[in-house]
């Protein structure tokens, strides 16, 4: 059988290599040339609007999934016509914009951070009186990695932030003072059978994702429960199909979503190495129809990001049960070219190889 992809980067790349242990082959339509999923499967180049090479895609593939959520919508409708897309092109659509976004997960009574519309500068002036400062600005579309954002802290913020963005479509959010940003990563199979990763917690810099741990010491049953919840709310609504992953604010006790990603996600990287099944093998197992995998974790583990630069092979596995992925990437400033996973039995263990492992990759020191 083999998958159509929309999107050749590091996930496709993942995806196929997960894939292909259950007998799958991969097709990626991609803009670019030579992207890092052309290592592992063959790569059709083209824009994601060409319907030519949508329709050579929908001839070479069985079905289609996408690796990152600016697929246009009206190409994944269009494949959807040719042959089955999943995650569905819906998911798309209510993922693409963040005011879109907010009202779906309200419509489904998901607390959220409080929110407007904006339009228009005076708009932006009549929101951040209303709602109050700080507030956070943001592109309603194509945003990521804190790209697309301005933080307002003071009135005079307003004109600036309204400048700087160039946009007339954007929402505004009241700030949350958050203790610590979670993320819960689902997957839900064609006749509906749901599974959840346990709840992982963040650490982000610079807007760009530096750690991820699975089950710190922020977890509770409570806590999984609730999120699981509202994600299962969110997959049966969209009669959803793969991974989903959904971003959290915690604060003291309580949760509030940030966003969704209707893919598999970088917080779930360590699923890799820490679980029984990783969430790109889940989310091929669920588009192409088999069973889901356990995932049920193994040990316990971390993910820290390698941005930039890569470091010492060397240095990186010297480290006992430390795992290093690269994506096969040019180094740049800010760009994500691989992630180590790290693997102990106890957190304390853990805490002390990632404490071997941060110096080698200049990420912040997490918090287990």
């Amino acid at each position: 059988m083999t998958v159509g992809v929309l999107g050749g980067g590091q996930l496709g790349r993942m995806l196929a290599l997960a894939g292909y242990t259950l007998g799958q082959r991969f097709v990626f339509l991609e803009p670019a040339k030579d992207p890092c999923a052309g290592h592992v499967g063959e790569v059709r180049v083209g824009a994601y609007d060409d319907e030519e090479r949508l329709q050579e895609l929908a001839r070479k593939s069985v079905v289609v999934t996408y690796e990152f959520e600016n697929v246009p919508v009206a190409s994944a409708r269009f494949l959807n016509e040719l042959v089955p897309v999943f995650p569905p092109p819906r998911a798309l659509e209510v993922s693409q914009d963040r005011l879109v976004e907010k009202e779906f997960f309200r419509s489904l009574g998901i607390p959220v951070p409080a929110f407007a519309p904006v339009s228009s500068r005076a708009d932006l002036e009549a929101a951040a009186s209303a709602l109050g400062l700080p507030l956070v600005v943001k592109t309603r579309r194509f945003g990521y990695d804190g790209k697309g954002q301005w933080v307002l802290r003071a009135p005079g913020d307003v004109a600036r932030a309204w400048d700087a963005l160039e946009a007339a479509s954007l929402v505004v959010e009241a700030l949350v003072p958050f203790d610590r940003e979670l993320s819960i990563l689902g997957v839900r199979g064609k006749n509906g059978e749901t599974r959840f990763y346990p709840l992982v917690e963040n650490v982000h810099r610079d807007g760009i994702l530096r750690t991820s741990t699975p089950k710190s010491a922020a977890w509770t049953p409570e806590l999984q429960a609730r999120a699981e919840g509202w994600a299962k709310r969110v997959l049966d609504e969209l009669d959803y199909v793969g991974v989903l992953a959904i971003e959290l604010f915690m604060v003291g006790e309580e949760l509030l979503v940030n966003e969704m990603a209707p893919r598999v996600h970088n917080s779930g990287h360590w699923t890799i190495e820490g679980a029984e099944t990783s969430q790109f093998e889940n989310h091929i197992r669920a588009v192409v129809g088999l069973p889901l995998g356990s995932t049920r974790m193994v040990g316990v583990s971390a993910m820290l990001n390698v941005i930039g630069r890569m470091p010492s092979r060397e240095a990186v596995l010297a480290v006992d049960g430390a795992h290093l992925h690269a994506y096969g990437k040019e180094g740049a400033p800010g760009r994500k070219i691989g992630h180590v996973t790290v693997r102990a039995e106890t957190l304390a263990e853990l805490e002390a190889k990632v404490g071997q492992l941060a110096p080698i990759l200049d990420p912040i020191e997490p918090q287990l």
